[in-house]
């Protein structure tokens, strides 16, 4: 079997509170197959005129295109930002095994 067409998605989170309710939501409804996180992100962005840092949470979601944009519309539902990171880079190589139980795992039922 030729690998699904996977994700990984970048995204990231205020606090520990609102990456673990994300990555949860994400993962038990099959719209991702696993989210990890990492704390202790420092960003320095440009956001309404002015140059900030602040520390934050990587989700690093994996998933497929066929369930991007339900991912997509759920996680801007539930981020807490009023405009949310979320950067999706294809995944053209990995462990065959992994890349199947990804798609196994974000199949509808």
């Amino acid at each position: 079997m030729t690998a699904p067409e996977i994700l990984l998605c970048l995204c990231t989170c205020p606090d520990a509170v609102s990456a673990q309710k994300l990555a949860e939501a994400l993962v038990g409804e099959r719209l991702a197959a696993c989210v990890n996180r990492v704390p202790g992100v420092l960003s320095t962005y440009r956001w309404q005129g002015e140059v900030n840092t602040d520390g934050e949470e990587l989700l690093l979601i994996k998933t497929t295109v066929a369930r991007f944009d339900a991912l997509k519309a759920r996680l801007l539902e539930l981020h807490p930002y009023e405009l949310p990171e979320l950067i999706a880079l294809p995944v053209d190589r990995g462990h065959a095994a992994y890349l199947d139980w990804v798609h196994g795992a974000t199949e509808d039922c």
